[in-house]
């Protein structure tokens, strides 16, 4: 299959046929590009219901696509709208035909995908995370940054604003690493800042008591793995979940270690965590630097970190923006909008009034 450069390079051309992989055929001329799907059946799932999917495409890439029967034609926009928006539809197909769902959120990954990746990167297969009940692909740059990073480090960073996957993918990474043998345990951890670690003044059993912190952990679990397996796998031990306070005095050797909210670690705690990594292990580290929650006058354990262990062989830091943000399209701009009212704020301080006499 042509890549994204050979596609455009030859857009000026006339009537040039680049061939059929995954069964998906595409020949370009000056002003359009068409693509024949060998399966009706997953050219339909990849369409939409009544070519939604196709209009979506449309709205963010600024080109008409003309469907007939299992041909889709791409006029208007530039040579480059073109030729990504037809690396988008045969990446849908291709995901289609697997047996993916294919909705809203997965169109706009992809688009999102296709336009943030570096040209260079276009023409080769990304990462993927295969799991009992699913595959996971990355839907932005920062994500496929981040899955290799994963892949390759014994220690990670995921940093960036909310709605990036890095929580989701740390834990569909750990699944997958417990899966094929490749650690003998998956160990979740956050700081529970908001009751000050205290856990013994709140009411019920432990379990009870750290839940509500770290219930986005479970929630990206039970997407990897049965809530019956999933339940079984802790009560084996062989998944755990735990504050960060109980990291304390303990070894972790053959785990997947994942501290998540990060950036509500103190200084010492993050030396004493990042200090548990143990022979077979793995530690990957998330936060949000943007969302402090600690006591004024209290550096972050998180920010300290990157900025002393940058050039740590064996260390990889991702850093993650607005443009990798998969939930909801509205909370980018939310996230986008908070950012220039801090930067505002940082170049024009409120003044302070002076106290009357």
């Amino acid at each position: 299959m042509a890549s994204l450069n050979q596609l455009t390079d030859s857009i000026a051309g006339n009537g040039v046929d680049h061939g059929a992989e995954n069964g998906v055929s595409i020949r370009s001329s000056e002003n359009d590009i068409t693509l024949a799907f060998d399966d009706n059946a997953t050219a339909g799932v990849m369409f939409g219901e009544h070519d939604r999917h196709l209009a979506l495409i449309e709205h963010h890439m600024g080109v008409d696509i003309i469907a007939r029967g299992n041909h889709l034609t791409l006029r208007g926009g530039t040579a480059d709208s073109r030729a990504i928006t037809a690396e988008v539809l045969r990446e849908l197909y291709i995901r289609a035909g697997e047996g993916h769902d294919i909705d809203k959120a997965e169109v706009e990954g992809v688009i999102r995908l296709h336009n943030t990746l570096p040209p260079e990167k276009k023409a080769t297969p990304g990462p993927e995370i295969r799991t009992r009940r699913k595959v996971i692909r990355p839907r932005s740059a920062g994500q496929r940054a981040y899955l290799e990073a994963l892949a390759a480090h014994e220690l990670v960073f995921g940093i960036g604003p909310a709605g990036t996957g890095k929580t989701y993918l740390a834990v569909a990474h750990g699944v997958r690493l417990l899966l094929d043998g490749e650690v003998r345990r998956i160990i979740l951890s956050r700081p529970a800042v908001e009751a000050g670690e205290q856990l013994g003044f709140l009411p019920g059993d432990m379990k009870e008591k750290v839940d509500p912190y770290l219930r986005p952990l479970y929630d990206a679990l039970h997407d990897m793995l049965t809530p019956q397996r999933a339940a079984r796998m802790m009560a084996e031990g062989a998944i755990e979940i735990a504050p960060l306070a109980f990291m304390r005095g303990r070894t972790l050797s053959e785990a997947c270690v994942i501290l998540d909210e990060a950036q509500n670690t103190t200084v010492m705690q993050m030396k004493m965590f990042l200090t548990r990594l143990g022979e077979g292990g793995r530690m990957i580290i998330t936060g949000d630097l943007s969302q402090i929650d600690l006591p004024a006058g209290v550096g972050s354990g998180l920010k300290h970190a990157v900025d002393i262990l940058r050039d740590v062989e064996g260390v990889s830091i991702v850093r993650f923006s607005d443009a990798d943000i998969v939930r909801h399209p509205l909370v980018s701009r939310i996230v986008a909008a908070y950012d220039a009212d801090e930067a505002r704020q940082q170049q024009h301080p409120p003044r302070k009034t002076a106290k009357r006499s």
